[in-house]
């Protein structure tokens, strides 16, 4: 057995039966393309190799045959390898991948050039409607050239997308192989979620004292986190409000941010029409069950030998979302409880279920929380219960498929009023940006 298959859907099934091409061009960046290789692979795909002659002078042909585990394309022969894998008929790849992307071969896949075995399988490719996934990395300056702009804006109008880069020491670089992953799974996604509406809601609550001291709950954000990278990973739209986090979020989500229960209320008032729209909303977040009136300035330390606080029960936040997201949306609530065994978990889930009519209730006990493995008891509005174990990431992704069922069966709207997955999602001239991740 080659070393890739050892690997292959070791975080996910995602891919299962999906082939990428990825073309390799010739930038430094292509140093890193073992790695993502692999990390495509942990997903369940079968990654094939094309690299132009200038990629073969930075990286080896042995190096990303092994990353692969096949033959690396290096010249095009008689086999007419960009017309056997990304032509018509049977063995067709599902998508072409070219990272790095560098600034030449941007252009000469924008203009139809097609001087290298990257460019030709872009031809192929783009004349045959296989999806294009680019991930640019190059200079700074070079990536504010008037033509690499014009370039992408012409690239995206035909459908390709644009994997963002990491601004650092003056580069646009290559994203996170992890992020280069989640684009292809995005891209790829087949299932009751692609394409469909989302809001995970996430994180601590910080109800302030002062204006330097707060009281909180007790939460990292993992599950939320997880929840969010499980849905973007199936295709849907994912739309992530971050409270207090410990855990680092990934650059592909889209995330807005709140502190208090108050602003999250007033966040949920804002974007009233982004819930309405939605077909699922999910509110992992710890939130405060009391809070109290913030005090200007500093409560001074020194002479004040004691102080008081009174606290008061904080609005409910499922009550209004319930408000502002009707059926057919689905709203699932988590309950945190503390020494509870499996009736005293149901009981608790099912007052919240009547309570704030959602959908489902996850509910879990606080012995499970820092470890790592999650253990969730899912109960439905009908009582319906069973469990849901596993990593967080894991266990994650199985309340995405067992939510499926209850989406099929609460009439959601039919497209989930997401965009045509055919249009680019990416508007905007230039090369997307954020910064390298310390």
């Amino acid at each position: 057995m080659h070393p890739s298959d050892a690997i292959r859907g070791s975080k996910s099934s995602l891919l299962k039966g999906r082939r990428i091409v990825l073309g390799v061009s010739g930038s430094i960046a292509a140093v890193e393309v073992p790695r993502i290789v692999r990390e495509i692979l942990r997903h369940g795909a079968e990654v094939r190799i094309v690299a132009s002659p200038d990629a073969l002078k930075i990286i080896t042909e042995e190096a990303l045959t092994f990353a692969s585990g096949h033959p690396t394309v290096r010249t095009l022969t008689g086999q007419v390898e960009h017309v056997s894998l990304l032509g018509p008929g049977e063995g067709r790849a599902d998508l072409l991948l070219i990272a790095p992307a560098t600034a030449n071969t941007i252009s000469k896949v924008a203009h139809g050039i097609d001087d290298t075995p990257v460019t030709s399988f872009a031809s192929i490719a783009l004349g045959g409607r296989v999806p294009i996934l680019l991930a640019p990395a190059m200079h700074a300056h070079m990536s504010e050239n008037p033509a690499i702009q014009e370039n992408l804006t012409r690239l995206r109008s035909w459908g390709v997308e644009v994997i963002a880069t990491q601004t650092a020491e003056g580069e646009e670089k290559l994203a996170a192989p992890e992020d280069i992953a989640a684009a292809v799974l995005h891209r790829l996604a087949r299932g009751p979620w692609a394409g469909r509406p989302v809001v995970v809601i996430g994180g601590a609550s910080r109800e302030p004292i002062d204006e330097v001291r707060s009281i909180t709950n007790e939460s990292s954000g993992e599950t939320a986190v997880a929840l969010a990278v499980q849905a973007h990973f199936r295709g849907a739209e994912v739309a992530f409000w971050a409270g207090g986090l410990t855990v680092p979020l990934p650059a592909f989500l889209t995330v807005q941010r709140w502190i208090s229960v108050g602003d999250l209320l007033k966040l949920s008032n804002r974007e009233s029409a982004r819930l309405n729209h939605a077909d699922a909303i999910l509110v992992p977040a710890a939130l405060s069950d009391f809070t109290l009136p913030a005090r200007a300035g500093k409560i001074p330390s020194r002479g004040t030998p004691s102080l008081h606080l009174e606290l008061k029960p904080s609005p409910k936040v499922l009550r209004r979302l319930r408000q502002l997201a009707p059926p057919p949306t689905l709203l699932i609530g988590f309950k945190l409880e503390v020494g509870r065994d499996e009736a005293g978990l149901a009981r608790a889930a099912g007052a919240l279920l009547e309570e704030t009519q959602l959908d489902l209730v996850v509910a879990n006990d606080r012995a499970t929380i820092g470890q790592a493995r999650a253990t969730y008891l899912m109960v439905g509005a009908k009582g319906e219960r069973h469990w849901v174990s596993g990593s967080k990431f894991e266990a994650a992704g199985r309340l995405w498929d067992d939510l499926a069922a209850l989406l099929a069966n609460a009439g959601a709207r039919p497209s989930g009023g997401a965009p045509s997955r055919s249009r680019p999602r990416h508007r905007s001239s230039g090369i997307r940006r954020r910064s390298a991740r310390r």
